[in-house]
């Protein structure tokens, strides 16, 4: 077979993105050099470095660590402190890593590593047992949308490979897992030194029955975390080149598929048209997803920018003006309440700031605090009110235009990420309302129903009112009889003038006949 036939029968294969995490020392960097070195993906040359590295101050063959501990620092200390990137493959799918720290300074190194992955492996010392950096890797990679999580149970070879010890932090770490959102979690007793369960089974754990840890990451199911439903296509860059008068619009695909002859939408502007051409360096494409590069050629010439949203006609993103958010605060100065920060999500940039601090999370048993600010590697619910307004979507919908990033103007240091949990939608302009403008009635019996309802379109930041008969008396009937006929055509009239500003109504009446 020839190499060009290779690459492209390894460009097929699937592509799975993970990060380790957990606390220092427990063996992430052996074990990623493990990996890389049993599947033989270490150039030769690469391999003798760290073989004479090893040799001359390790006193041992190979350290397996300095595969991805790649800056003199790491090397001298013995330590992770940047996320490391490496890549490897198979013939059942492709892998690439991200190597993140355990110390706790640099957990916002961590959080950056772990914030692009499908897959959150994650490392305990079987000598140490489930500790508070475990516990807080776990819950960050939580928030970041993680829902597969393997626990490699790392140096059995130290506690003479026993099932008990093993048996114990399987316990220990369920009883953490249950307060966290719903991941999949998976157990593997190792040796990352040894090379116990990490490609080849081991002999010395013949109690365990379950995959290695290779042969899981090659058969886990993965493909749920991404959104092909809702078309998001943040533009990044406005393309006038090409000639012919060719005018496109550059980006990544945030989510979704577009096809050519696509009605879309753009915002803020709210003006509508069509995919005439989706273009790529390869050529002209029917159709494209994420999160593909393309450039967007529309069939009407419409004022578009840098920071500007183009989505399909009948599902748009929230206008919002404000949000409650999940944050990583990264920054050695703390949080400054009330004071402008810059919010960087997608392609735009807006300034902002901080209303309040909802609460902050203790890692070690995912409790909530008051707090008035967040320091250095805290993790808390946050209130953002903006200057202007930007295109999102809940974090747990969709991961790129539900995150955004925080940076301080004064020093341009990240200071925080975050991830957006309820979102309010300033009114839009009528030439930018979303067709999900709409009324829904309930009979007067489900009252509780259509509240539920009315809850869930809040927290997911519709803006609409409730109405009910109790209320229609207090206000519009103001507690005097009225006929059935006109009581109902009051009714049909507030819900016209509210859906024309932009907002849905639900509504619980017997009365309400549209």
């Amino acid at each position: 077979m020839s190499s060009e036939s290779l690459i492209e029968q390894n460009q097929n294969i699937d592509l799975l993105r993970f990060a380790t995490a957990g606390s220092v020392d427990d063996g992430k960097s052996t074990l990623i050099g493990r990996l890389l070195y049993d599947s033989k993906s270490i150039f030769e040359d690469q391999l003798h470095t760290i073989k004479t590295f090893s040799r001359t101050h390790r006193n041992q063959e190979i350290d397996y660590s300095l595969v991805t501990d790649g800056l003199k620092s790491e090397r001298e200390q013995g330590i992770t402190i940047d996320v490391a990137y490496r890549f490897f493959s198979t013939p059942k799918r492709r892998f690439i890593i991200a190597d993140t720290p355990g110390h706790e300074q640099y957990t916002r190194n961590m959080a950056t590593g772990a914030s692009n992955a499908s897959l959150a492996l994650i490392l305990i010392d079987a000598r140490n047992g489930v500790v508070t950096q475990t516990k807080r890797h776990s819950f960050i990679s939580s928030l970041l949308g993680i829902r597969n999580f393997v626990i490699a149970v790392n140096k059995m070879d130290l506690v003479d490979y026993s099932q008990e010890v093993f048996e114990s932090i399987v316990s220990e770490f369920n009883a953490f897992a249950d307060k966290l959102a719903d991941e999949s979690v998976y157990y593997i007793p190792i040796s990352a030194l040894e090379g116990d369960n990490v490609i080849e089974r081991s002999e010395n754990m013949p109690w365990y029955k379950g995959s290695t840890l290779l042969d899981y990451l090659e058969n886990v199911n993965v493909s749920g975390g991404r959104n092909l439903n809702d078309f998001r296509f943040p533009v990044q860059y406005v393309n006038w080149g090409g000639g012919d008068d060719f005018r496109g619009y550059c980006g990544t695909i945030a989510s979704g598929v577009v096809h050519k002859g696509d009605k879309i939408r753009v915002l803020p502007s709210g003006k509508t048209s069509k995919v005439s051409r989706i273009v790529t360096y390869d050529g002209y494409l029917d159709y494209a997803f994420a999160p593909m590069a393309v450039t967007l050629c529309l069939e009407d010439d419409i004022d578009i920018s840098r920071g500007d949203m183009i989505a399909k006609v009948d599902d748009l993103p929230a206008i919002a003006g404000s949000f409650e958010a999940n944050i990583v605060w990264m920054d050695n100065t703390p949080m400054e309440i009330g004071k402008d920060y810059l919010i960087k999500h997608t392609t735009s940039m807006v300034k902002g700031n901080f209303e309040e601090v909802i609460h902050e999370f203790d890692p070690d048993d995912i409790s909530m605090k008051s707090s008035k600010s967040l320091g250095l590697n805290s993790i808390g619910k946050v209130k953002v009110e903006l200057k202007s307004p930007v295109f999102a979507d809940i974090y747990s919908k969709n991961r790129v235009t539900g995150s955004f990033i925080v940076i301080d103007p004064h020093t341009n240091q990240t200071a925080a990420a975050g991830m957006v949990t309820k979102y309010k939608q300033v009114s839009p302009d009528k030439s930018c309302k979303s067709a999900k403008i709409r009324v829904i009635s309930y009979p007067a019996d489900k009252k509780e129903e259509a509240k539920a309802k009315y809850d869930r379109l809040s927290m997911h930041g519709t803006h609409c009112i409730y109405v009910d008969d109790d209320l229609l008396k207090e206000t519009l009937r103001k507690g005097k009889p009225v006929d059935s006929d006109e009581y109902s055509e009051m009714i049909e009239n507030l819900c016209k003038i509210v859906t024309q500003s932009g907002v849905s109504v639900v509504v619980c009446s017997d009365h309400f006949k549209s």
